[in-house]
């Protein structure tokens, strides 16, 4: 991640440009071979979501995705709730069951199988919603267990945010999705990967009586350097059903391609 001063200015460029939201890796060191996975800089997710709350007026904001390894869900419920009261309701929760194997060892954070992992977010869920929707919570669970909680003063978005479940584990993640989010976010790939996990969401929907139709699904996609190369991903996309891309800007975070390719994009919107 860029330091603050480049990441605000990386934010009002894309309200004064036209894009809806702006989306954040919840991570405490960067995960790829360069930088080595334990050299660079990498500021606190939330943190910044609630410092571009006061700066920019418009913009979705959200961090894509907190690891529900990372923090308490009563915990994760009351810093939600502050960002989404600071950012007067524009908060989108974006949860997963985390992966990231390198953080949770350097900072002593069990990361667990991926049975553990799924069990935590599915009771991650199950807290997060409660707290943020109702005047109190008790929950009895594996890891979590709460009794008479609050979560005052709740922000202004009801019964909750909107909460965004980024991942694409068929028998675990995409029915979680399908019972608890309002947003299910894809990792990224082709169209025909899109549209293979979309209809596991959807099959999980039937399963519990829910119409798809509630969930946004959106998708991660790389920018190219060739706009139109971008442009014709979304469109590929946007076919089997896609509501909203996430376009992944690399660093160095260059502004100047904001515009044109807002602009290019427009027609799907």
């Amino acid at each position: 991640m860029r330091p603050w001063n480049e990441v605000l200015e990386l934010t009002r460029h894309c309200e004064a440009t036209g894009w809806d939201g702006v989306y954040f890796a919840d991570h405490f060191m960067p995960n790829g071979p360069d930088p080595t996975p334990l050299d660079g800089d990498t500021l606190e997710c939330w943190s910044v979501l609630a410092g571009l709350a006061s700066a920019v007026p418009r913009l979705r904001l959200s961090p894509l995705v907190t690891s529900v390894t990372y923090r308490h869900p009563a915990v994760l419920a009351k810093i939600a709730a502050a960002v989404d009261q600071i950012s007067d309701g524009r908060l989108l929760l974006g949860i997963g069951a985390g992966w990231q194997e390198n953080e949770h060892s350097a900072y002593g954070i069990e990361l667990g199988s991926a049975r553990q992992r799924s069990d935590r977010l599915e009771e991650a869920c199950q807290v997060l919603t409660g707290l943020l929707s109702q005047e109190t919570t008790d929950f009895e669970g594996t890891y979590y267990r709460l009794r008479d909680a609050r979560c005052e003063p709740k922000g202004p978005q009801r019964p909750h945010p909107p909460i965004c479940i980024g991942g694409s584990g068929e028998r675990r993640t995409l029915r979680t999705a399908a019972r608890y989010a309002q947003h299910w976010n894809f990792l990224g790939g082709t169209p025909e990967e899109f549209a293979r996990k979309r209809d596991v969401l959807h099959a999980h929907c039937g399963d519990i009586g829910r119409d798809p139709k509630e969930i946004t699904l959106s998708s991660h996609v790389w920018l190219n350097p060739e706009l139109e190369r971008t442009v014709d991903d979304v469109a590929a996309l946007a076919e089997e059903g896609l509501d909203l891309a996430i376009v992944y800007l690399p660093p160095p975070h260059s502004p100047a391609v904001l515009a044109p390719l807002a602009q290019a994009l427009a027609p799907l919107a």
